[in-house]
Order: structure tokens, then C-alpha cells, then sequence
């Protein structure tokens, strides 16, 4: 019966609500994923900022051979460290810049630094930003551009090998050989196709070189490169930091470990014949 009222059943603006309400479901399900992937984000950012905050530090010992003393100056500033002989005799080529490994502070490697600088050699060991090569592959033209008159090898400990090795293959005729402790080369940083000499230095107990990388890098290294192992060794004692997470156990010290080291590479460098700039 029509009595001229509106009826309260109004179907079709009932559908329109239902309608609507089925529009917004999407919205809100896409804003839903938006907060997942910015907490996810946050919770990655935090994660990384945390990660490069907190380094491998020097230990008490590698602090000490930050100290002038047996014929070595110590010098620092916002992009190296210098170990630098004072003997009359002056410094015996070529000298060495070292790229340290990722997340581990340069003042780590001082001790074996200072041991070679005591033998004659001049080494700077790069300071790279936030700790990570990656971040500085270029470092040692700094050292190269004033220091015009002496010849370099590069070198590095772990993913600082790699970011050597493709400044080296960029710049081939500035550097007068290349050596990896506990590192490889890969694809960037080819040296194949030259002559430089090159010393590889591997632990027997490191767990923390990738040796599938490792092995492929092989491909990469001149034909003359030298392959040594330091038995009962393992990755974090080729600097002065203490232990680090995942690796192997070392059954020779820190100590043992490092003059094997040196010993290695001094007899290398010995072999190098340079022409001073």
C-alpha cells in the first residue's frame, strides 16, 4: 500500500554502502603491506647501522705498536696509518699499502705493520669509510700521490683482497705486486693477464674465507703467483682483533701466526726488483 512515505528499505543505496565497504578492503589490505615493508625496512636499517657501528677493534697489543719506538715513526691521520722507518740507511723498496678487512679497524693490523717496518719497509695501512673497502677502492692513489718517489705493493685481509686487486688491475703500471692474506681476487679485479708478482697467504683453520670464491679466484691471479698455507692458523690472526664470529679454532697463536706471515712476505718482497719513480 503507497501511503507517500519513503520506505525504509532502500535496496539500492544499501547496495551502494555494501559496495563501498568491499572498495575499501583492498585499500586497507595495501596499507597493511605498506607497514610491513617499512617496519621490514626499519628493522633492516637499524640492523645495518648497528653492524657497522661495531667493529673489530685493535687489541691491547696492536695499540701499543701505535707507539714511535725501534727505528719506526707512527704517524696518523683521517686517511692512513704510517709506519715509517727512521733508520740512516733509508727505507727499502717497494713499501706497502694495505686495505684492511670489512668491519675491522686499521689500528688491528699495526703489529705485523710496525714488524715489517722495522726490516725497512714503509707501510700504510688505508683507512677506509664506515670500515668496508667497498666503500674506498681508490685509497691508495692518495698514498701513491705523495709518495711519487717510491714504489708500492698493495695488499689486503679478507674482503679488503678483493678492492686491492681491482685498484691494482685499473692501475697495473703504478703498483709492483699484489698480495691476498686470507683473500682472492674476482672478475673486477683480474690480474691474469699480467705479471705482477703475487703472493697468496691462506690459515689451514679459517672458517670464514669462502673457498668456493677462493678456488674460483685462482682464475684470476698472474700464472706466477705464489700459493702459501700457515698451518694451524686461522682468518682473524692475520690482524690483532680477537676472535671473530664463525671461524675456525687456531691451533698455533697469534704470535706464531704473525712472524710466519711476515716472514712470508718479506721473503716476497725481497724478490721484487723496482725502479724508484
Amino acid at each position: 500500500m503507497l501511503t507517500g512515505e519513503r520506505s525504509p528499505i532502500r535496496p539500492f543505496e544499501s547496495g551502494k554502502r555494501r559496495g563501498g565497504m568491499r572498495r575499501r578492503q583492498p585499500r586497507r589490505k595495501g596499507r597493511l603491506f605498506l607497514v610491513i615493508l617499512l617496519v621490514l625496512f626499519l628493522v633492516l636499517a637499524v640492523s645495518a647501522v648497528l653492524y657497522v657501528s661495531t667493529p673489530y677493534g685493535p687489541s691491547a697489543e696492536a695499540e701499543a705498536a701505535l707507539n714511535d719506538g725501534n727505528a719506526v715513526s707512527v704517524t696518523q691521520t683521517k686517511d692512513w696509518i704510517e709506519f715509517e722507518p727512521t733508520a740512516a740507511d733509508g727505507k727499502t723498496q717497494p713499501g706497502i699499502i694495505f686495505y684492511p678487512g670489512g668491519r675491522v679497524e686499521p689500528e688491528a693490523y699495526s703489529v705485523w705493520a710496525r714488524d715489517l717496518a722495522e726490516t725497512g719497509r714503509h707501510v700504510f695501512i688505508v683507512k677506509m669509510p664506515f670500515n668496508f673497502a667497498f666503500f674506498g677502492q681508490n685509497k691508495a692513489q692518495e698514498v701513491l700521490d705523495q709518495h711519487s718517489d717510491e714504489a708500492f705493493v698493495i695488499g689486503g685481509h679478507s674482503l679488503g683482497g678483493p678492492f686491492a686487486a681491482r685498484y691494482a688491475a685499473e692501475h697495473p703500471q703504478k703498483i709492483a705486486g699484489v698480495f691476498f692474506l686470507a683473500s682472492y681476487a674476482e672478475g673486477k679485479g683480474d690480474l691474469s693477464g699480467t705479471e705482477l708478482p703475487t703472493l697468496s697467504i691462506t690459515a689451514s683453520e679459517d672458517k670464514v674465507l669462502n673457498r668456493e670464491s677462493y678456488e674460483k679466484g685462482r682464475n684470476y691471479l698472474p700464472g706466477n703467483t705464489e700459493y702459501k698455507i700457515i698451518e694451524g692458523g686461522n682468518h682473524g690472526q692475520f690482524g690483532s682483533y680477537g676472535e671473530q664470529g664463525g671461524d675456525g679454532k687456531a691451533l698455533i697463536s697469534e704470535a706464531e701466526q704473525r712472524q710466519e706471515m711476515v716472514g712470508l712476505i718479506q721473503a716476497w718482497l725481497d724478490g721484487i726488483s723496482v725502479e724508484v719513480p
